[in-house]
């Protein structure tokens, strides 16, 4: 599994994680698309942005390795702003290509594109 250095590994001050720290030797977490409805609490919604935020900050718009990211939320994002890269793609793999759609994140997200890191505030 590989592991992203550098990316946060939760939304400081919240319990909302960004990375696991080792793999499970049953195999990963499978990635499926979750619904985000408007009544979401606003620390939900916070925790999105920031992981797109960092998502964008550290693989911009090529392709990346699903490797230590947290599979939970991935799948607030997967479908919509991040998209499998593999055809055919495996949600069950560490090495699962993924990229991020930029045009709909922009659109989810337009803060989440600033030149700042907001998960270090």
């Amino acid at each position: 599994m590989l592991k992203h250095r550098g990316f946060p590994g939760r939304l400081p001050g919240t319990d909302f994680q960004f990375t696991i720290r080792r793999a499970n030797p049953k195999g990963a977490t499978a990635i499926v698309r979750r619904d985000r409805y408007r009544d979401r609490r606003a620390p939900d919604r916070k925790a999105d942005w920031v992981f797109m935020s960092a998502l964008w900050y550290h693989f911009g718009d090529q392709p990346f390795e699903r490797g230590n990211l947290d599979a939970g939320r991935l799948s607030w994002l997967f479908g919509r702003e991040v998209l499998p890269y593999d055809d055919p793609f495996d949600p069950e793999s560490y090495e699962a290509l993924l990229i991020i759609d930029e045009a709909a994140a922009r659109a989810s997200f337009p803060e989440a594109f600033d030149e700042q890191e907001p998960w270090e505030k």
